[in-house]
């Protein structure tokens, strides 16, 4: 990627919020149509991040539109593991695991104003790394079944509570949230809940968002 392609992203100035509802798309489950109509519903529910998650086949219209709607609500659109898409429609940020470009080759593909987030599991070491090389935010998960990773390792609930102590970025939890068990993050530590069936699978997606929105907000307390 040329430096005139280290577009729109790097001056961005939708931030990454330090507490909320972390919404995650579907992954080729809904249409294109079915996908931007749940998302928007999420958002006017109070999701405070998306993020585009397209493992197989990532629709660039799809992602453009989502962009949109989502600057429509202030909110961030990350991108999941693809940093070419991100650099592509000037999206807000991209989240990385461990198998894809590292956060300073992220940096340096779409410049110094992008938002990066990075997986690490149930590792507090990955992600104090994570930090020292420019993260953002960081996530650990999965935390309960779920549908989306049924095979990845647990995370424990101590992992969060550690991450409060040493870190000083956002830590978002994932795997299997939804509102009987998303107290339980908050209370070990988590900042954000990163949903993807909890919302988007949900058959009134607006409504699960603002429980979970609220349950966010009952923890962390803050002047919108």
């Amino acid at each position: 990627m040329t430096d005139n392609h280290k577009m729109m992203i790097a001056i961005r100035n939708i931030p990454f919020p330090p507490y909320g509802l972390y919404v995650i798309t579907r992954d080729s489950l809904d249409s294109a149509s079915a996908c931007l109509s749940s998302v928007a519903a999420a958002l006017e529910g109070g999701a405070a991040v998306v993020q585009y998650r397209a493992k197989s086949a990532p629709d660039r219209v799809l992602a453009t539109e989502l962009l949109a709607l989502c600057h429509q609500y202030r909110v961030p659109l990350i991108i999941n593991d693809d940093v070419e898409l991100a650099g592509h429609i000037g999206a807000d940020g991209v989240h990385l695991g461990q198998n894809d470009l590292s956060i300073t080759g992220a940096i340096d593909r779409l410049g110094c104003g992008v938002i990066v987030g990075v997986s690490c599991y149930d590792s507090l070491e990955r992600a104090e790394t994570a930090q020292a090389a420019g993260a953002d935010y960081v996530a650990f998960g999965r935390f309960f079944a779920s549908a989306s990773k049924p095979h990845a390792p647990l995370a424990h609930l101590d992992t969060l509570s550690k991450a409060r102590e040493r870190l000083h970025l956002p830590i978002v939890a994932i795997g299997g949230i939804d509102a009987s068990n998303g107290a339980r993050l908050l209370q070990a530590g988590a900042m954000l809940l990163a949903v993807i069936e909890g919302v988007l699978g949900q058959s009134d997606p607006l409504q699960a968002a603002r429980i979970l929105s609220g349950l966010v907000k009952s923890h962390y307390p803050c002047p919108d």
